[in-house]
């Protein structure tokens, strides 16, 4: 495999704006008010008067060794061997749902209309910005979303005190 590449999120920065979902739909032709690619999650810590909230913008978490591939019997999930992002091939997935089943984090969904699984693919169906950025990333306002290298999201994580999203096997979704 050439390089790995991950989403970084920085927590501190997101502001919950819906923006990289807005994006996402906009450039994936998902209808408003439908499934999502990329969502936000909201964690409430501690108690008045010292309550905290975060947001995470979440995605597929293109992980090392994806179960929702392995468990797939049409074959129709692959890790691509140039930057590692788990896609789902659409002329070849039977819509069975036994990806989302074996996903640890329920991330490939159903699309009814079509018949078939969709998830991130970061951005490789429907094209990146000219500066080679999903367009969730190229969306946010608060530049809380970073997209790039392993090594380069690492670095970044390390320098803001983040790390690897907790529970997955490799995931490439880095969080602080």
């Amino acid at each position: 495999m050439s390089e790995t590449y991950a989403f970084y999120v920085d927590s501190s920065r997101c502001i919950k704006c819906w923006a990289c979902e807005v994006a996402c739909k906009q450039w994936n032709q998902i209808p408003a008010g439908t499934v999502a690619r990329r969502w936000l999650v909201e964690t409430d810590t501690g108690t008045f008067p010292d309550a905290n909230r975060t947001f995470v913008s979440t995605a597929c978490n293109h992980c090392e060794n994806p179960a929702c591939m392995e468990q797939c019997p049409a074959g129709a999930i692959s890790k691509r061997e140039v930057d590692g992002l788990v896609i789902v091939d659409k002329d070849t997935c039977i819509g069975c749902q036994t990806c989302a089943t074996a996903c640890p984090f329920g991330v490939p969904t159903y699309l009814p209309d079509t018949g078939k699984m969709d998830k991130c693919d970061g951005c490789v169906e429907c094209g990146r910005t000219p500066e080679g950025l999903p367009h969730c990333v190229a969306a946010c306002p608060t530049q809380a979303l970073h997209f790039g290298t392993m090594a380069d999201m690492e670095s970044l994580a390390a320098e803001k005190g983040g790390k690897r999203l907790e529970g997955s096997t490799s995931p490439t979704t880095i969080v602080s």
